[in-house]
């Protein structure tokens, strides 16, 4: 799971720039967002600024050739390649591997 995204998210990069697509088939990594930060395999602060520099911190893209990864958002747990849960606080943000 997480070689998919390894390659996309750099730990020492700027933000990671995510890019969403509506199609499964283009996404680096299908992604379930969930509402218990237990259950999550990366706890994510969304910025405003690309510059921020930051594990877990995205920055979301509007053209996905900026991207360095393309995401789906799917309903189902079951069908997740990643567990999300979106933080207030930059502080809280991190992945586990």
């Amino acid at each position: 799971m997480w070689a998919i995204l390894g390659t996309y998210l750099p730990h020492n990069a700027l933000a990671a720039q995510i890019f969403i697509t509506n199609y499964p088939s283009e996404a680096n990594a299908k992604v379930f967002v969930t509402k218990y930060q237990s259950e999550a395999n990366c706890i994510v602060y969304e910025t405003q600024y690309s510059s921020d520099n930051e594990p877990g911190v995205w920055f979301y893209t509007k053209y996905k050739s900026d991207a360095r990864a393309t995401i789906y958002y799917t309903q189902y747990k079951s069908d997740a390649d990643l567990v999300l849960y979106f933080t207030k606080y930059k502080s809280d943000a991190r992945c586990r591997y």
